[in-house]
């Protein structure tokens, strides 16, 4: 860095350079990791991620209640009891103080015999409600997953660009090193030199910018990833273009009828209509089994005593409960018609938003196609003009419009490339599977 900053021959000038310098050896000391690492980390650190799992846990622990509800239900108990008591005696006329103690165990169990298919019903639900916990599991999965490719390829895009702020200011002093011989054969302008020199500091300072925007995107990133500095995202092998695996048709079908989205608000509307069945069983008289063993003793001993046992069979229904039954109908009904609206919602979204991002994503594929059209002529522009500037066919102006051309071209190649990328992640997290 002393070296460069002993080249400049301005103080301001030699301060941005000796910046950049030093911007660009605190930006190589990074921690590196790979887009398939930064996605499980996420993934692992990620606060909806630990809510959606804690909801996907207690999807199955109502399944393994509902199941246990076909199982009898058994209960223990036990007692014991001393209690002072005073008896006449007799013979002495007077009253003695004794006890009466009392032990006791018993075991009891129930099983409803018959309840019409509420056990059934309820179960179902159950299981239902655990496909939709899995279901936004992986829609929240796939949502992180793009979140951290969009932070991911973020970092990358401003590598990019702050190679092409680089190139740019490699472009700016080529320019001014022709200006200026031009210059010292008496064939061009002091004012063209200094425009030069101002294109040079100009492209410096975006290098400076360029800079503290990829430290900023790879602090971005080592937060989405868990890491509390700046993270270096390596580069995949390949991030060129390639052909889609599915037509439009079958992309809006996959989208209506198996994204995450969508199951998660089918599933959730086949168990409202679960309940509502449930609900219903309530006009069903209820067959209940009981039966139990006990055992009483004055002695805390297991010998003597007095053992018994009962075994009943019970009918219970509910001639006029306050409107109870009708209430919970009435509920689950409109539970039900709630969870079908927002089902067929999630179905029209679903295919608004695969239409939408299919659209982006081809956009996108012609748009680097034009970008990259832009940046061959831009370059072949330049060259063409350096070239009539040499013979004095043009001005230094007409080399600083080209030069932007350049600049701004070799840009918009790589901002189309990234929005490709991201287009392409976005349709696959709305999908809910990698293409």
């Amino acid at each position: 860095m002393r070296h460069i900053v002993r080249a400049c021959s301005r103080p301001t000038a030699c301060a941005i350079v000796g910046l950049v310098a030093f911007a660009a050896i605190d930006i190589e000391a990074q921690q590196s990791i790979t887009l398939d690492e930064a996605i499980q980390r996420s993934v692992v650190r990620n606060p909806q991620m630990a809510s959606q799992q804690q909801q996907v846990d207690n999807a199955y622990l109502n399944q393994k209640t509902s199941w246990a509800s076909f199982l009898p239900t058994l209960n223990a108990s036990g007692s014991g009891a001393l209690r002072s008591s005073q008896t006449f005696n007799d013979v002495t006329g007077r009253l003695e103080t004794g006890s009466s103690d009392s032990y006791g165990a018993g075991l009891n169990g129930s099983w409803t015999v018959f309840e019409g298919t509420r056990r059934f019903r309820e179960y179902d639900a159950a299981k239902a409600d655990v496909r939709a916990a899995e279901a936004r599991y992986a829609d929240s999965r796939y949502q992180v997953a793009l979140q951290t490719k969009t932070v991911f390829f973020g970092a990358l895009r401003q590598e990019d660009l702050l190679e092409v702020s680089r190139q740019r200011v490699l472009q700016a002093q080529q320019n001014m090193e022709i200006i200026r011989n031009r210059t010292l054969l008496g064939e061009a302008t002091v004012s063209d030199s200094l425009r030069a020199r101002l294109d040079v500091v100009n492209a410096e300072q975006a290098v400076l910018q360029g800079e503290t925007a990829l430290r900023a995107a790879r602090f971005a990133l080592g937060r989405q990833v868990g890491i509390g500095e700046p993270v270096s995202p390596i580069r995949p092998d390949d991030l060129e273009p390639s052909d889609l695996p599915l037509t439009e048709q079958e992309i809006m079908e996959l989208a209506e009828s198996a994204s995450p989205a969508v199951i998660a608000a089918a599933e959730t509307s086949a168990s409202a209509g679960l309940g509502v069945s449930a609900a219903r069983t309530q006009y069903i008289p209820s067959l209940r089994l009981s039966s139990g063993y006990n055992w009483q003793n004055q002695t805390a001993s297991f010998s003597g005593g007095n053992t018994s046992w009962n075994m009943s069979l019970s009918v219970s229904y509910p001639i006029f409960n306050g409107f109870q039954r009708e209430n919970s109908i009435d509920r689950a009904q409109y539970l039900q018609r709630v969870t079908q609206l927002q089902e067929d919602d999630a179905r029209l979204g679903a295919r608004e938003e695969a239409d939408a991002a299919l659209q982006n994503l081809l956009t996108a594929e012609r748009a680097i196609l034009i970008a990259e059209d832009a940046a061959f002529v831009a370059a072949e522009d330049l060259r063409v003009v350096r070239e009539r500037y040499g013979v004095g066919a043009a001005t230094v102006l007409d080399i600083l419009v080209s030069q932007n051309a350049v600049t701004q071209a070799d840009a918009d190649v790589v901002t189309t490339r990234y929005d490709y990328i991201l287009a392409r992640a976005e349709l696959e997290a709305i999908l809910g599977r990698e293409m």
